[in-house]
């Protein structure tokens, strides 16, 4: 029996244009929490949020380590990889 990936970096768009990343176990459920003003402190003024990509990783570390390469990008690189991220699907 194949087990899938339950560990997700997501990256949430904010009613300010602003981006978020954050990493999860349950996409949904999160997502919710952020628009419901329980999520990030920094969601909370900018909300309602909307998730505009979300990758899929076997282990917590991986995701987490994806979550932190993409909190130090630019805004312009962040774009750029989103827009990647656009382009595998």
């Amino acid at each position: 029996m194949e087990q899938k990936p339950d560990h997700f970096f997501y990256v949430l768009e904010c009613n300010d244009g602003s981006f978020y990343g954050g990493y999860t176990t349950d996409l949904d459920r999160r997502v919710s929490m952020h628009n419901a003003g329980k999520g990030a402190k920094y969601t909370r003024a900018r909300g309602p949020v909307r998730c505009i990509h979300q990758e899929s990783f076997e282990t917590k570390r991986e995701a987490m380590q994806a979550e932190y390469r993409f909190k130090q990008l630019t805004r312009i690189a962040k774009e750029k990889y989103l827009k990647r991220g656009e382009a595998d699907k």
